[in-house]
């Protein structure tokens, strides 16, 4: 379990980083602003798909929620602007 939550941290920690430097290029897509705002909403907003009163499940849907959204967007980025972000992440 905590090798697993470990390796989500990693994964996480690298995407958010390679997030970051893509909204902060200059190029970057009004959709790309738009969905990281609401992954941030997302996880600061106190309503939740399931209800984090629910002790272990409710957090499980923001472990697995965030970074699949992160990755989501990732993925559609343009290939100029990911490989930057890519290039200057690995710094």
């Amino acid at each position: 379990m905590f090798k697993r939550i470990a390796l989500l941290w990693t994964v996480l920690r690298g995407d958010a980083r390679t997030l970051w430097f893509a909204l902060r290029h200059p190029d970057a897509p009004r959709w790309l602003k738009v969905g990281t705002a609401m992954i941030v909403l997302y996880v600061i907003s106190p309503i939740d798909l399931i209800p984090d009163v629910l002790p272990v499940v409710g957090l499980v849907d923001d472990l697995v929620l965030v970074p699949l959204a992160i990755r989501w967007l990732l993925k559609r980025l343009p290939p100029e602007i990911a490989q930057a972000a890519a290039n200057r992440s690995a710094r």
